[in-house]
């Protein structure tokens, strides 16, 4: 019974192909979109996640003054050496601390020049941040101590100033003074903010105080935890270290703000999550819109071949039959939308991806979510005209023209 019903389903989709497809046309797009923003959705939080987690895993950063918003801070008295040796020697769970303060510069090497980024720290900041060394060397322990005028410069720096030559042993010009490149980063590419993680020179701390900045602040703490710290005990120990070191009282408020980045990370994870399933949704009524086709199509359907339901009813065919008929009919026309659909989806999420630059997550149970709920909507959508044809009354049905 089951295949007949299968065999004259198909056969009146054959019927009419055009009127068919149009059909499906929604069942298509629905879930065509579905699946491609879910991807995108996907691959975009991936992005965020890897693109954070290259500005160094598990960290904290600490400045000076309460974050306002993007780019601001209240005014609050810079950090010291001694803010820096008591975290690193006094906070349980602390990987590495780097202190470092940066100023905006001009790099130039002959006749090119570049404005970037300088930051003075010391050897800490790489471990902390994460960077890797295409070639080159950190800085010596002299280096450090007495402010040696050399450097180590990212990419974008490097493309620059020396194009295809390799800068290690070359002096550049950093505003008016000469430091000789002795390291170059490894590439990290753009922040989840959009900035050039590779746009920057870093310079012992000392060197940057003494010769670039002329004053001993430090206005940013980096630090690194253990993989088996607590990131809120650790946040809380360094809020009490911090709150006595620079003398507030229990009145005042921190005149400091710490930022761990696994926050920025779930936060920002959970808004491309979240605008993600609310465009899905909005795909998913062109689910709907199908589903509504199909339904008017099959009334139509029933109107068209009243008679040979008659035929069918009066022949002996019972009412299940009749019903199966065209349930069937509306799951097979919903199906071929959805499989139709899920080959679209798959072809332009690979194509979309390449061209915004995003990593390709590949979802399978998006794809069967899509799959089962095309059939779902041929169920839901198919049934009540299946029950109009199946409840005809022979002889009526019988005499239609």
């Amino acid at each position: 019974m089951f295949w007949n019903a299968l065999a004259l389903g198909l056969s009146a989709i054959r019927r009419n192909l055009l009127r068919s497809f149009l059909t499906i046309l929604g069942i298509v797009i629905g879930v065509a979109a579905v699946i491609v923003i879910v991807t995108l959705g996907s691959g975009a939080t991936l992005q965020v996640q890897q693109q954070i987690g290259s500005l160094g895993s598990n960290m904290l950063i600490i400045r000076p003054g309460q974050r306002l918003g993007p780019g601001m801070s209240s005014v609050a008295p810079p950090f010291t050496r001694g803010d820096v040796q008591a975290v690193a020697r006094d906070i349980p769970g602390v990987d590495a601390v780097a202190p470092s303060n940066s100023a905006p510069a001009t790099v130039v090497f002959n006749n090119a020049n570049w404005s970037t980024s300088v930051t003075g720290s010391d050897n800490r900041f790489f471990k902390v941040r994460g960077w890797q060394f295409a070639a080159g060397r950190n800085f010596s322990e002299g280096e450090q101590r007495a402010g040696g005028a050399v450097c180590v410069i990212g990419a974008t720096v490097q493309r620059a100033l020396f194009g295809a030559d390799a800068p290690l042993g070359r002096k550049i010009r950093l505003n008016k003074l000469s430091c000789e490149v002795i390291g170059l980063l490894a590439p990290k590419g753009q922040s989840s903010m959009g900035a050039d993680q590779d746009d920057l020179v870093v310079m012992p701390l000392r060197t940057l105080q003494r010769r670039v900045v002329g004053n001993q602040e430090i206005r940013l703490i980096q630090l690194s935890l253990l993989p088996a710290a607590s990131t809120l005990q650790v946040r809380n120990d360094l809020e009490h270290l911090l709150r006595e070191r620079r003398h507030l009282s229990a009145l005042e408020e921190n005149n400091f703000s710490v930022t761990d980045m696994k926050e920025i990370m779930t936060t920002m994870a959970t808004t491309t999550r979240t605008l993600t399933m609310m465009l899905g949704t909005v795909g998913a009524v062109s689910l709907l819109v199908g589903g509504i086709g199909i339904m008017n199509i099959m009334l139509v359907s029933v109107t068209e071949r009243t008679r040979e339901i008659g035929i069918r009813l009066a022949i002996g065919a019972l009412e299940r039959d009749v019903l199966l008929q065209f349930l069937i009919e509306a799951v097979a026309l919903s199906l071929f939308g959805g499989v139709l659909g899920i080959a679209v989806a798959l072809t332009a999420s690979a194509a979309l991806c390449g061209v915004l630059d995003l990593p390709f997550v590949w979802r399978p149970d998006v794809i069967v979510v899509g799959a089962a709920f095309s059939a779902l909507v041929g169920v839901i959508f198919g049934f009540y005209p299946a029950r109009k044809a199946a409840q005809l009354d022979p002889i009526d049905a019988l005499r239609h023209e």
